[in-house]
Formats: C-alpha cells, structure tokens, sequence
C-alpha cells in the first residue's frame, strides 16, 4: 500500500514537470513569434543576422533544450531514484548522529 502511494506521487511529480516544460516551450514559441515580427519590422532593411532576434531566440533555445532533457531524460548523478538515495543517506546520517551523542 506505501508502495502504491509512493510511485503515484512520483507519477504526479513526473507528470508536473512534464505540465511545465510544456508551458515553456509554449511561451517560448509565443514569445519569439512576436519578438521575430517586432524585430523584423522595426529594423526591415537588415541582414537575416544582423536580427537580435536570433540571438534571443538561440540562447532561450539552449536553455529550453536543457529543460527538456532534465524532464525526459535522466543523467547517472541524477537517475531517478537519486532523490531517495540521497534521503536515505541524510536519514542514516542522522540517526547516526543521534545513536552518537546517546
């Protein structure tokens, strides 16, 4: 039964962080669109990279990347059960501590 309620809220928190790298990545389009149109028609007479447009749009994209592989991917120092690892060890760390002084 613990288990059950363990991996729902993994779920939940999996399925959170999905819910907000797609709200980046909606305002990440929205935004350039209308900083592509503003730039453009402040500035029509410019060469393609003359924009900062797409400087913006370069860096926000990077850092929208990164977003992305953090949410679907995991890395070996922060695979997915990284978190439970890491309570444990300040579980034990503590109750170390305590048997310690006892």
């Amino acid at each position: 039964m613990k288990e059950d309620i363990n991996n729902y809220y993994k779920a939940k928190k999996k399925v959170e962080k999905i819910k907000k790298f797609y709200g980046h990545l909606s305002a990440f389009f929205l935004i350039n669109i209308v900083l592509y149109f503003f730039d453009f028609f402040t500035r029509p007479n410019n060469f393609w990279f003359d924009y900062w447009f797409y400087w913006h749009l370069i860096i926000w994209g990077v850092g929208l990347i990164i977003h992305g592989i953090f949410v679907y991917y995991t890395f070996p120092f922060f695979g997915n059960d990284w978190e439970e690892r890491k309570m444990e060890q300040f579980i034990q760390e503590e109750k170390y501590k305590n048997n310690k002084y006892e």
